[in-house]
């Protein structure tokens, strides 16, 4: 039997005409959208910096991964790479000094990018060490143990595949409601159905474990990791995060013997050691100061590791930038700590010429202790070239998305020469919001003009502060003071309004 539709309500009111029958055909298309797969990253003031861009043989190619210019700084710290990588540095100090803007942050970024993420690399600046809630010492204590990485061997049954399918259903029964389930785990030459049970139900939801993600369950513990999504899910997202992974299909058995490393530094065994909860204190952040006993306990216990081959450490690398900001008594203390066995490689930066050192009336180069700087191995930056920041503005006008006109780069260069490379780089995208305003796919001079005129540099800042000291609140400015200033008319200190509108 067939139900019949029932007519449709007749209408209140009545059609116009009755004679003519209008028929519409609707042809159906079927369209297919390929849609472009894409990162989502946040740029940042290096995001464009890949590594050091050397050859095998350490020598500089011209705007390799992202690096332009100090070819004799990136080689010299090439070097210190490849000696960190063989283990042939450990407690040695590195000194990156001078001018404002010659990319010694970059090039120490570098150096963290071309060791890799098997190496401990911990950035902090000077000023940290008096703003922690903790003494100096213990600051830089904990500083130069998160540089120093364990890798710790455990060999351990596990099961590894790609979900294909989680069910979990929910069951009324006496005492309540209670939950049960399926895991149907993959390789490439099997596929198995496991039963689970309500702790493994829950660790499931916890890692939001769904079909498609290639994961790992211990058998001893029923830990379960993901490793990342499988190469046959790639096409499931229109964008995904910076951090997704996507891995092959496990191949052969589910279950395997493998041996599993874990990762951890020194100053995370030093917290899990001295806390009450444990690891959660590290998320907290509430570490405390750390007794020396405790550190001396862990590192014999490193160390008998090590002779059992259970333990491999990894000497890292702690960078400190400004590091003229230290004291004597934080100085002191890393001449003592470099002579450690478990140091790490210290690589300093600093933009000072010869400068007090901090809390003293003592003057030394660079603001540092000569028997600091009789230790460290100095690599010098050097001022960049026009060329190197026109290279340098157009790497960034890459990674920010900005499509600058030749002419408009040119006069962007000349303003990086004029002021400074800092100042040419922030104008890139504020530059782009001015086009954008008047409804251009790119930048124009004009653009660059307009923003030229809406933030001012330092030396244009500093020049008016001159001109009009008397006007401002707590002026204590004598009529010698130049704060280094030069004469504009001889030197053309930066392009005026005049020399900007007959830029090209």
């Amino acid at each position: 039997m067939v139900a019949k539709p029932s007519d449709p309500p007749k209408s209140p009111l009545k059609p116009r005409s009755h004679s003519h029958h209008q028929t519409m055909s609707i042809n159906l298309t079927t369209t297919q959208t390929v849609r472009e797969l894409t990162r989502l990253e946040r740029i940042g003031a290096h995001s464009h910096i890949r590594g050091l861009g050397l050859n095998d043989g350490l020598e500089a190619r011209a705007g390799s991964q992202g690096m332009v210019g100090q070819e004799g700084a990136r080689r010299a710290v090439g070097v210190v790479s490849r000696m960190i990588e063989e283990g042939k540095i450990g407690g040695r100090a590195i000194l990156l000094a001078g001018k404002p803007g010659t990319g010694k942050t970059a090039i120490a970024m570098a150096l963290s990018r071309q060791l890799g993420e098997s190496t401990p690399f911990t950035s902090m600046s000077a000023s940290e060490v008096f703003s922690l809630e903790m003494s100096k010492t213990e600051a830089l204590t904990q500083a130069l143990r998160k540089s120093i990485g364990i890798q710790i061997l455990e060999e351990t049954e596990v099961m590894e595949g790609e979900v294909v399918e989680v069910q979990i259903d929910t069951v009324a029964k006496k005492g309540g409601m209670e939950k049960t389930g399926r895991l149907t785990l993959c390789t490439t030459d099997m596929e198995t159905v496991y039963d689970l049970g309500t702790k493994m139900i829950d660790m499931l939801s916890k890692e939001k474990i769904t079909a498609g993600d290639v994961i790992t369950i211990d058998k001893a513990s029923g830990k379960i990791t993901k490793l990342g999504r499988s190469f046959s899910r790639s096409r499931d997202y229109d964008a995904m995060g910076s951090t997704t992974r996507f891995v092959q299909c496990p191949e052969g058995e589910l279950m395997k013997r493998k041996e599993v490393v874990h990762n951890v530094s020194l100053h995370e065994i030093d917290v899990i050691n001295s806390r009450q909860q444990g690891f959660l204190a590290l998320f907290a952040g509430d570490t405390g100061e750390i007794k020396s006993e405790i550190r001396e306990q862990i590192d014999a216990k490193v160390v008998e590791w090590k002779e059992e081959g259970r333990a491999k450490i990894i000497p890292g690398v702690l960078f400190i930038d400004e590091v003229h900001m230290l004291d004597m008594e934080c100085f002191s203390f890393l001449n003592r700590a470099l002579e450690s066995d478990m140091a790490p490689v210290l690589v300093i930066a600093t933009n000072r010429g010869i400068a007090k050192i901090r809390g003293t009336e003592y003057k030394s180069p660079h603001g540092i202790p000569l028997d600091l700087l009789d230790r460290l191995m100095i690599i010098s930056t050097e001022p960049y070239t026009h060329d190197e920041i026109r290279k340098i503005l157009a790497v960034r006008c890459e990674e920010e998305d900005v499509e600058m006109a030749d002419d408009a780069l040119e006069l962007l260069a000349r303003i990086g020469m004029e002021t400074s490379l800092r100042y040419a780089i922030h104008m890139i995208i504020t530059s782009s919001l001015a086009a954008e305003k008047r409804k251009s796919s790119q930048v124009e001079i004009e653009d660059i003009k307009r923003v030229y005129k809406l933030f001012v540099d330092v030396k244009r800042s500093t020049q008016y502060l001159m001109e009009y000291n008397k006007e401002f609140m707590f002026n204590e400015l004598d009529e010698e003071d130049d704060f280094g200033m030069v004469d504009t008319e001889k030197e053309g200190a930066s392009p005026g309004k005049d020399e900007m509108e007959t830029s090209p």
